[in-house]
């Protein structure tokens, strides 16, 4: 049996060695969300940023760190040097500095702050990387799109330059007839050409993305968008607001601003030291000291002073960056926005007149043409025409899926997230 099944792909290999070498270079298929998904996970720059965030983590854990305990030992009265054994006094015991209620937590609470600060950079990288993914998949998506309508046109003036040559050996049209049309194939075939290159390039730049190799085979599902949602700019204005990582990074740097200025103001309030040790007097026997020492602070208001009024100028820095943000994020979503109606009223005006019209046009000059009652510069120019609305309506649909790209990128989450 097993030698049967080896023959039978013996055989294949033999007789359709094409079809084989065609399926080994075929390459995997993605849909845009895998695409997504792979180009996150394997970015580089993603990586090293969660590990950076990870580190800011492991730093809250040192923030909130007790001091380390001291052991005491204090040897006096030796009558010989280092005679411990002889010494008539000694203090063995445990000591322990301890900070002012408050301070240990209000750092643990600072590097927190520093560290979704740094969820934050994660989040807006994404958000670049995300956009970047979109817009090599919807050009994937043209160059494929407009060689289609590539090769349609050569198909078109390969049919022309065909009735060119039948009515030319019948002697219906001058030679100059015949070689225009040959030379319309001509430009049509090498328009094919560039068109193949393109979407080799296209693959190439979203191979780039996914951390694949530029030229590795590669196939995508999906198309254009032909259906236009509703878009709600008072909606969107309210969700970058919320959702922006920018706007969220500012703010936690005002709150980590605000918890130093507070840190400053518990830096006045002294720490204190608490000691326990076993005192030995020869002669007299062994007794126990309590030791607590608080520091004075004589000239406090020298560095704190500097660091509040250094804590006060950052929150008033970022609260007007923060402003900025906001009005330059409006400005944003305002203008992809109206990139996003733009493309849809175009959209339309080619789905409801441009289209049908052109090839309507192009239809009746065909026939003319057959009929003899145009010549071949009038059926050329038919075919442009049909053919540049073609290509232009691939143009609006993807500035159309650019535009809603760009919406989402401004509002910070994609419109399901926006939904919810």
């Amino acid at each position: 049996m097993i030698k049967r099944q080896y023959t039978f792909v013996l055989l294949l290999l033999l007789l359709f060695p094409a079809a084989v070498k065609s399926t080994q270079e075929e390459g995997p298929s993605f849909t845009l969300e895998e695409c997504i998904s792979i180009a996150i996970s394997e970015n580089p720059l993603i990586q090293s940023s969660f590990h950076q965030y990870q580190a800011s983590l492991a730093r809250i854990k040192q923030a909130k760190a007790f001091n380390q305990p001291s052991l005491d030992y204090d040897s006096d009265l030796q009558p010989k040097f280092f005679d411990f054994r002889g010494s008539g006094e000694s203090y063995f015991g445990l000591s322990q500095s301890f900070e002012f209620p408050g301070k240990r937590s209000i750092r643990g609470k600072i590097a927190s702050k520093e560290s979704h600060e740094l969820l934050q950079e994660i989040d807006l990288l994404k958000l670049d990387i995300v956009f970047q993914v979109k817009r090599a998949f919807y050009g994937l998506l043209l160059a494929q799109e407009k060689m289609k309508y590539a090769r349609q046109n050569l198909e078109l003036a390969q049919d022309f330059q065909n009735k060119a040559r039948l009515k030319f050996e019948a002697g219906d049209v001058a030679k100059v007839e015949y070689l225009r049309a040959r030379v319309e194939a001509l430009k049509a075939d090498n328009a094919v050409k560039s068109s193949e290159n393109d979407v080799r390039l296209a693959k190439a730049q979203l191979n780039f993305l996914l951390a694949r190799k530029k030229y590795s085979p590669l196939e995508i599902q999906g198309q254009l968008s032909r259906d236009l949602i509703e878009l709600d700019i008072d909606v969107f204005f309210q969700r970058a607001l919320s959702f922006r990582p920018e706007i969220k990074r500012t703010k936690f740097s005002l709150e980590k601003e605000g918890l130093r200025k507070k840190q400053g103001t518990l830096s006045y309030l002294p720490d204190f030291d608490v000691g326990v040790s076993r005192h030995r007097i020869d002669g007299e026997g062994t007794f126990w000291d309590v030791t607590v020492s608080l520091p004075i602070p004589l000239f406090f208001w020298q560095p704190k002073k500097g660091e509040i009024a250094e804590a006060q100028a950052n929150i008033s820095s970022l609260q007007k960056e923060l402003e900025h943000l906001k009005n330059a994020i409006s400005l944003e979503v305002e203008e992809a926005y109206t990139n996003a109606l733009t493309a849809g009223n175009q959209i339309k005006l080619f789905e409801d007149e441009i289209l049908a019209q052109a090839e309507e046009v192009y239809e009746m000059f065909l026939f003319s043409y057959q009929e003899g009652e145009i010549g071949g510069i009038e059926l050329i120019e038919a075919r442009k025409t049909l053919i540049e609305a073609r290509l232009s309506y691939a143009d609006a649909l993807y500035n159309y899926d650019i535009a809603l790209a760009d919406l989402e990128k401004s509002i910070g989450q994609d419109f399901k997230g926006a939904e919810q």
